[in-house]
C-alpha cells in the first residue's frame, strides 16, 4: 500500500491519508471544500463543489490517473434540496463518465460544508 498526497491539498488534520493506493485501486478519503488556498468552506454549492472536485482531481493526478477512472463516488450532502444542483455540477465535472454513486443527505458536515465527497478509482 502507498499513501498518496498532493501539494494542492493541506496536510490531513487527523490520523488518515488523503488517498491510499492498494494494488490497482485508489481509495480517496472524503474531500471537503478546503485546499491549500481555501481554508474554510465558502460560497454556494457550485463554489464548494469546484474545490472538492479539484481536490479529487489533484489526488487522482498524484496517483497517475484521471476522473475517467473513477468507479465509485460517495457524496454527503448537507441539504437534500441541493440534489438537483449537485447532479448538474457532478455531470459537468465528469461528462459522459458515470461511475457508481451514492448520495447521502445528512444534517451537518464538518466546518459547515455543504458537501463532502469520497471516491474509489481504478489505476
Amino acid at each position: 500500500m502507498k499513501a498518496i498526497f498532493s501539494p494542492r491539498l493541506p496536510p490531513p488534520a487527523g490520523h488518515y491519508s488523503p488517498a491510499m493506493q492498494s494494488g490497482n485501486t485508489l481509495f480517496i478519503s472524503g474531500q471537503l471544500p478546503i485546499n491549500a488556498e481555501v481554508t474554510q468552506p465558502a460560497g454556494d454549492l457550485a463554489a464548494q463543489a469546484a474545490v472538492v472536485f479539484a481536490n479529487i482531481d489533484a489526488l487522482l493526478e498524484a496517483a497517475g490517473t484521471t476522473n475517467a477512472n473513477l468507479v465509485n463516488v460517495q457524496v454527503y450532502l448537507a441539504d437534500v434540496a441541493l440534489w438537483p444542483e449537485l447532479n448538474r455540477l457532478y455531470a459537468a465535472w465528469l461528462g459522459d463518465h458515470r461511475p457508481a454513486r451514492t448520495v447521502v443527505p445528512c444534517p451537518a458536515l464538518h466546518y459547515g460544508a455543504l458537501l463532502e465527497v469520497s471516491a474509489v478509482a481504478a489505476l
